[in-house]
């Protein structure tokens, strides 16, 4: 089942031409993956564990552009790739919407303190599909 995560566009996100600049749709989809893994354990796992996620690799596709005012969601699912990486596979949507607007696939690793690769911790499993 697919975490669902709803936000406005606001003039600020649009370009020249009315539409959602491209780009901020990576803000989007960053946003919901913080409400699916959870702030406050992202927080955490950071000042306690000196844990953090990057993205690794980042896909999408566009089919509809967005404009100022439209009320819009993120839905997202989780795969885990492996134990070092997670496969967020995310779209944002109308909510009576019949396809999505933008999809996007977003792998994430886990890195410490040190920039260096290691497992991802075990919360980010008990979000992932599967």
């Amino acid at each position: 089942m697919a975490h669902v995560f709803d936000f406005r566009i606001y003039y600020e996100d649009t370009d020249h031409s009315g539409l959602v600049y491209h780009a901020n749709y990576l803000k989007y989809f960053e946003r919901a993956r913080e409400h699916v893994l959870g702030a406050d354990e992202l927080v955490r796992l950071y000042r306690e564990d000196g844990l953090g996620f990057v993205v690794y690799k980042a896909e999408l596709s566009f089919r509809e552009g967005a404009r100022f005012g439209d009320v819009l969601q993120v839905r997202t699912r989780v795969q885990l790739e492996s134990e070092y990486r997670a496969i967020f596979h995310q779209a944002v949507w109308r909510p009576d919407g019949v396809k999505a607007m933008v999809e996007g696939q977003i792998q994430l690793v886990c890195v410490n303190r040190e920039n260096r690769l290691v497992r991802l911790p075990a919360g980010v499993s008990g979000v992932a599909d599967g």
